[in-house]
């Protein structure tokens, strides 16, 4: 129960980030979503290490069942490579703004809005 709520969550936060990158003309907005679906995979992969009546892999008392701690290490590896994306997104969004003088793509393009 507890994993199919957080399975949930996060295909309606990835969702809710998918709209934003594809119906948003605004690049700030574009990296909001991209944030959005990377907190999305990261909720998805706290749900994958979740076990019932499992303990963490700390090897004192007499414990059955163990947490797997690699899905945690790989979140952890998600969370800086997402923050690495989105700042190098928003770098180039700043550079495109001063430039262009606008962050939507449209005018960015020459197309008109």
């Amino acid at each position: 129960m507890m994993q199919a709520t957080a399975y949930a969550a996060a295909a309606s936060v990835f969702g809710i980030g998918l709209y934003c990158v594809l119906t948003n003309r605004d690049m700030i907005k574009i990296c909001i979503g991209m944030s959005l679906m990377e907190s999305a995979l990261v909720l998805v992969l706290v749900a994958l290490a979740y076990r019932a009546d499992a303990t963490a892999p700390v090897l004192i008392g007499d414990h059955v069942a163990y947490v797997d701690p690699l899905p945690h290490a790989l979140s952890l590896t998600a969370i800086v490579i997402g923050a690495g994306v989105i700042s190098l997104a928003l770098a180039l969004t700043v550079i495109t703004y001063r430039r262009y003088g606008s962050t939507d793509i449209r005018r960015v393009l020459g197309r008109k809005p």
